[in-house]
């Protein structure tokens, strides 16, 4: 799809995807298509180029009002996209384009806020539903060739920590309350929020830890997030508890969560993120007891997350249009 011109009350975006990014990412004319189906009211007023790495980037930045994409040439974008008045990340997390010096003035950034979060709560749920059920020590008994029965109650009455109290981290609140456990947040601001018995500011983290049967992280990479789940912090939980992440892998200290896990000082663990990705084959998380490893999968839809990416789009293309404020604006000073 070419663009047809900068007319008045018009609006030429730029959607860049990356031949060696997963099909789920993709935005393909098929699924653009379908978008301007759902807002048949606004497509007529858009112009759109959709890419292929950097095959048509510069040229096309010259007329472009949005940018769609996940990573992008950041110099001279100034000077390169004069019409530019915001990009749109296609995942959560900005931290791959930290410290956000290189944003020019009066242009926005967006980011993918809550397109995850109905698939990272029905994961969290599950991850939960596991850990509760002794499904990692199961699995390491599987592949010890042991079997031993271990036994487990009801879920209902255990106590959740949601360190992250975003999108991600509230659905699964939500998914866990309806489940009857009592939930604990966490989040920078500790204001209260629904599906949360107890929040906490970051000074309650250590609390959080000490008490929770299950612990899911959920934070945004930043300066003041990595590192967060130190061995300090790991070795405040209880024996029989659980631990989650499904943030990001630098904001836990993986070493001292495999000590605890062979230790057995920890009753399981299900992790969903690493550095590097893919995991290299002579991690010692492969072979860490009652640890279950899933490759990046926790909020990525493969049916719904480009729909819901061009959706928040044509949102904010018609916001754009009638000067309203836009969706999902980072704060480039947190991070998030």
């Amino acid at each position: 799809m070419a663009v047809k011109g900068n007319d008045g009350g018009r609006f030429c975006v730029h959607i860049k995807n990356n031949r060696a990014g997963e099909m789920v990412f993709r935005t393909t004319p098929q699924r653009y298509r379908d978008a301007e189906a759902r807002h048949s009211d606004l497509a007529a007023r858009v112009d759109a180029v959709i890419d292929w790495d950097l095959d048509n980037f510069h040229k096309s930045m010259a007329t472009a009002h949005g940018l769609v994409t996940w990573d992008f040439p950041t110099e001279d974008l100034a000077r390169r996209a004069p019409n530019l008045k915001w990009i749109q990340i296609i995942g959560a997390g900005v931290e791959h384009l930290a410290p956000v010096d290189w944003l020019p003035t009066g242009v926005a950034l967006i980011n993918g806020r809550g397109i995850h979060t109905q698939r990272a709560s029905e994961y969290g749920l599950m991850a939960i539903l596991m850990l509760h059920g002794n499904m990692p020590s199961f699995y390491t008994q599987q592949r010890d060739r042991e079997y031993e029965s271990i036994f487990a109650t009801s879920i209902a009455g255990r106590t959740l920590g949601v360190i992250g109290v975003g999108g991600m981290g509230s659905g699964i609140a939500k998914q866990a309350k309806r489940m009857g456990l009592h939930v604990l947040g966490v989040r920078h601001h500790g204001n209260p929020a629904r599906n949360v018995d107890e929040m906490f500011g970051p000074d309650g983290i250590d609390e959080v830890m000490r008490r929770a049967d299950f612990v899911v992280v959920a934070v945004p990479t930043t300066p003041q997030t990595i590192g967060l789940i130190d061995r300090r912090r790991i070795g405040l939980m209880k024996p029989t508890a659980g631990f989650v992440n499904l943030s990001r892998a630098p904001v836990v200290d993986y070493d001292a969560l495999v000590e605890r896990l062979e230790a057995g000082k920890l009753a399981g663990a299900i992790l969903d993120v690493f550095e590097p990705e893919p995991l290299p084959p002579e991690s010692p998380l492969w072979t860490t007891r009652n640890l279950i490893i899933t490759p990046h999968v926790s909020g990525d839809d493969d049916t719904a997350y480009v729909p819901r990416t061009l959706d928040l789009m044509f949102d904010n293309i018609g916001r754009s249009l009638n000067s309203k404020p836009l969706r999902n604006r980072v704060r480039p000073k947190l991070g998030y």
